[in-house]
């Protein structure tokens, strides 16, 4: 029998893997989705993707299935509730964040754009084929680009390796190893 050949990074937990066959390194383009990811990246600075994933139905509650116009409303006891909420990060920075973010991404709707062409143009709107073996870089230019703009327009928690990360996640590149079953599937 041929065992299916995946990143080193995803390992063994069901979890993991499911996340790497199924979502990482696919184009997202849904506004609300890429929101959902970007906070959920910046949740995740200084921690393991994986706890993020083991805690991302109760981010998808919490933040109110991270509705946008939900999000920049939250007050001071929404804010007491999530930091009493074990079931995500209890970072007030990181909280804070995901709420300045839901508005900055209203902002950017309010000026007539989409959160997809603010990101994707980046990558002139296509998905970079990298052709990695083993060492993946943590940024590149185009990530240090985005976080410049990002912050630009008021996003927080999206220094330049967040943002490489939420590239890698979105399908903004692709960057499952050549030896992965998903590299084939990804580069076509």
């Amino acid at each position: 029998m041929n065992e299916i050949i995946r990143c080193a990074w995803c390992g063994s937990d069901p979890l993991y893997i499911a996340y790497h066959d199924d979502e990482w390194g696919v184009p997202e383009h849904d506004d609300q989705k890429l929101l959902e990811k970007i906070i959920l990246d910046g949740a995740q600075a200084g921690l393991s993707w994986i706890t993020i994933l083991r805690k991302r139905e109760s981010y998808r509650k919490a933040f109110d299935g991270f509705d946008p116009q939900k999000i920049a409303r939250y007050n001071q006891r929404k804010i007491d509730k999530l930091m009493n909420d074990a079931g995500i990060i209890r970072n007030k920075l990181k909280v804070n964040a995901a709420i300045t973010n839901a508005r900055a991404y209203l902002a950017l709707h309010e000026a007539g754009k989409t959160f997809d062409e603010t990101l994707w143009q980046f990558t002139e709107g296509r998905t970079i084929q990298n052709k990695w073996t083993k060492q993946i870089p943590a940024e590149t230019k185009e990530s240090q680009a985005m976080s410049k703009e990002l912050k630009r327009l008021g996003f927080k928690f999206v220094g330049p390796t967040i943002c490489y990360a939420f590239m890698q996640a979105i399908g903004m590149v692709n960057d499952h190893t050549v030896n992965c079953w998903r590299y084939e599937q990804l580069s076509r």
